[in-house]
C-alpha cells in the first residue's frame, strides 16, 4: 500500500505541476494563444489530449471496471450520472478546462480579434481582471484536485492503469495551462507570478491523489465506480470540450494532421499500457 501511496504522489506531481512547467515551455517556444502563433500547433495538442482521454476510458477505465462483480447496467448508469455531473460542474464554472478561448467563431477576422483573455473572461467582463484571475485560479484548482481522485482510482486497480490515466490526465493539462497561464498573464505583474500561481493551483493534484488513495483504501469495494467516474470525466472533456474546437473547416492537408495527432494519442496511451504490463 505505501508503494501504491508513492506511484500516486509521483504521478500526480508529474501531471498537476509537471503539466504547468511543460505549458510554460512550450509557450516560450511559441506555442501559445496569441494570434501571431495560433493555429495548428495548438490543434495538434488538443488533437493528442483528445485522442489520449478517450483511448484511457474507452479501452482501459471502462473494460477494468467491467471486469468486477458489478453488472453492466449500474456501470453504465454510473457513466450517465458521471458525465451529466461533470456538465453541471461545468455550468456552475467549477470545472474550467482552461480552452473556451478556443472555440471562436467562422469567421477568422472575428476569431482573432477575441484573444484568449478575453474569451476566457467573456462572462466577467465587467469585473476587474485580477478577479477574473483568481476565478480562473478556483475552477482550476477544483479541476486538479479532481484530477488527482482520478488518477488515484486508476491505481487503486493496477498500477498501469494508473500510469495511463496519468499520462491522459497529464496530456489534457498542458492546454489547460496554456490557457491558464496566457489569462493569469493578464492580471498578474510579471510572467513568473502567473507560473507561481498556476503551479499552486497544479500542486492541488498531489493532495487531490491523496485524498482518493484515502477514499478507496476505505471503499474498496466501490472502486469499479470510481473508475466510471474517471471515464465519465475524460470523456466529457473530450467531447464536451476538446473535440468541438477541433470542428472546424479546415483544408485536406489539415484535418489529415488533426487525425494524426488525435490517432497519436491513442498510440501515446497505448504504449504506455503496454510498458506498464511489462513492469
Amino acid at each position: 500500500m505505501t508503494a501504491t501511496l508513492a506511484f500516486i504522489l509521483l504521478a500526480t506531481f508529474a501531471a498537476g505541476i509537471g503539466s504547468v512547467w511543460l505549458a510554460a515551455g512550450l509557450m516560450r517556444l511559441g506555442w501559445g494563444p496569441e494570434p501571431r502563433v495560433r493555429g495548428l500547433k495548438e490543434q495538434h495538442l488538443l488533437s493528442l489530449a483528445a485522442g489520449a482521454l478517450l483511448a484511457t476510458a474507452f479501452m482501459h477505465l471502462l473494460p477494468e471496471a467491467l471486469e468486477s462483480q458489478a453488472g453492466a447496467h449500474a456501470m453504465f448508469a454510473t457513466l450517465l450520472v458521471g458525465v451529466v455531473f461533470f456538465f453541471l460542474l461545468d455550468k456552475a464554472e467549477l470545472w474550467h478546462h482552461g480552452h473556451e478561448h478556443h472555440h471562436g467563431s467562422h469567421d477568422e477576422e472575428h476569431s482573432h480579434a477575441h484573444g484568449l483573455a478575453h474569451a476566457h473572461d467573456h462572462d466577467h467582463e465587467h469585473k476587474d481582471q485580477r478577479t477574473g484571475g483568481w476565478a480562473v485560479l478556483t475552477g482550476d484548482s477544483v479541476h486538479c484536485f479532481g484530477d488527482g481522485i482520478l488518477i488515484a482510482s486508476a491505481f487503486a486497480a493496477s498500477t498501469h492503469l494508473g500510469l495511463v490515466a496519468a499520462l491522459a490526465v497529464l496530456a489534457h493539462e498542458v492546454p489547460h495551462h496554456i490557457g491558464d497561464l496566457a489569462v493569469l498573464r493578464q492580471s498578474s505583474r510579471s510572467r513568473r507570478a502567473a507560473l507561481v500561481k498556476v503551479s499552486l493551483a497544479g500542486a492541488v493534484t498531489p493532495l487531490g491523489g491523496l485524498v482518493g488513495w484515502w477514499l478507496v483504501d476505505r471503499l474498496a469495494d466501490y472502486l469499479p465506480y470510481f473508475l466510471v467516474v474517471a471515464s465519465s470525466s475524460f470523456i466529457y472533456v473530450a467531447l464536451a470540450d476538446l473535440i468541438p474546437q477541433l470542428q472546424k473547416r479546415l483544408g485536406a492537408r489539415e484535418t489529415l494532421a488533426q487525425v494524426a495527432w488525435l490517432l497519436s494519442g491513442i498510440a501515446l496511451v497505448t504504449v504506455a499500457s503496454l510498458m506498464g504490463h511489462g513492469h
